[in-house]
């Protein structure tokens, strides 16, 4: 059932993220139209809301010249085949090749890929690869063989990525962080006491209520010591976030994730201080309309609190949902940053 509230506020929003999940038809011109349509928006009691164009054709309404909202349906299938080719492909498809198989202009397709999964085509590729390998370093007798199984054409490529994605070397990632140090500080802040790990690329961690055991089971063979100076400045943006999200500093990451974990949390960060989404809204965002429960997961699956504002998030209804760390906590954070009293 479509949320009337939320269906307005969308419209008046012009919000490109509910394209595709719904139309909203004007009682008084008998044209149906997509929430961004950039046309003078119609009094709210003359506008009703159908699931998809097909039922507001079937009330009778048209559909609008001007934001076409019947596209939405072609430009998401095309995104959902360039998906299934990518997944199956070794290599990294060239945008050209990939817009052509699905019948658009490449610079068009990258912005209609982009708009419904938050990456681009490569980042997507890139993203699933690296994902492939990261399993692979699992299962093969040697790293690589497992560059080779997960589509590299080279070991010096994936190397080249993995700087910006793993933090880490591949044999560490296999061998539960063999290699690499983690280093960590547990410090008071206004939300209580809080765990900050970083590797040498960037925060890796930040969590409440926990301490460097939970570091130990994620990186056994990682060598996890007290940060000391090395973290000073870290530790300090973070306490600063803690205290004043709505203007929280620009700290250095280390995460990794599946593409749509990493779409879910690119979209968190673009998330206004002060202001809050629905799993709902996340969902579409990202690409993915019906995908409220996995959007809720990987919002969940979120390693770094704060700093990726998953606090932001909360139900359709208006309710705050959950939080890994305590609803106090999430509520202290939107009272922080205005949204709650």
């Amino acid at each position: 059932m479509i949320d009337n509230d939320q269906a307005w506020a969308a419209f008046t929003a012009r919000n490109r993220a509910f394209d595709g999940t719904f139309v909203g038809a004007v009682r008084t011109t008998g044209i149906y139209c997509k929430p961004s349509c950039p046309a003078r928006h119609p009094l709210r009691e003359n506008v009703e809301y159908f699931a998809d164009a097909e039922g507001a054709r079937a009330a009778g309404y048209r559909a609008c010249l001007r934001c076409k909202p019947d596209e939405i349906g072609r430009d998401r299938e095309a995104v959902a085949a360039a998906v299934r080719i990518i997944e199956g492909s070794e290599a990294v498809p060239q945008l050209e090749e990939l817009a052509a198989e699905v019948g658009y202009a490449p610079h068009h397709f990258h912005r209609l890929f982009k708009r419904d999964t938050g990456v681009t085509p490569a980042a997507y590729a890139r993203a699933l690869r690296a994902k492939r390998t990261e399993t692979m370093l699992t299962e093969a007798n040697t790293v690589t063989d497992a560059i080779y199984d997960a589509g590299y054409e080279s070991p010096s490529r994936f190397y080249a990525d993995a700087t910006n994605r793993l933090g880490m070397t591949p044999s560490a990632w296999r061998n539960g962080g063999a290699g690499v140090t983690i280093r960590y500080a547990i410090v008071d802040t206004v939300l209580g006491k809080m765990l900050l790990a970083a590797t040498d690329k960037g925060i890796c961690r930040l969590s409440f209520d926990e301490d460097e055991g939970e570091l130990r089971r994620r990186f056994p063979k990682a060598v996890i010591e007290e940060g000391g100076d090395a973290l000073t400045s870290l530790v300090a943006g973070a306490v600063e976030a803690c205290a004043n999200p709505s203007a929280m500093p620009d700290l250095p990451l280390d995460v990794a994730g599946t593409a749509f974990q990493q779409a879910v949390w690119q979209e968190l960060r673009r998330i206004p201080p002060g202001e809050t989404r629905s799993y709902a809204a996340i969902a579409a965002a990202v690409g993915k309309p019906g995908a409220v429960r996995a959007a809720g997961s990987a919002n969940g699956a979120n390693n770094i609190a704060v700093l990726i504002p998953c606090h932001r998030v909360i139900r359709t209804d208006g309710t705050l949902g959950g939080y890994a760390y305590g609803l106090e906590r999430k509520a202290e954070l939107l009272r922080r940053e205005g949204k709650l009293s």
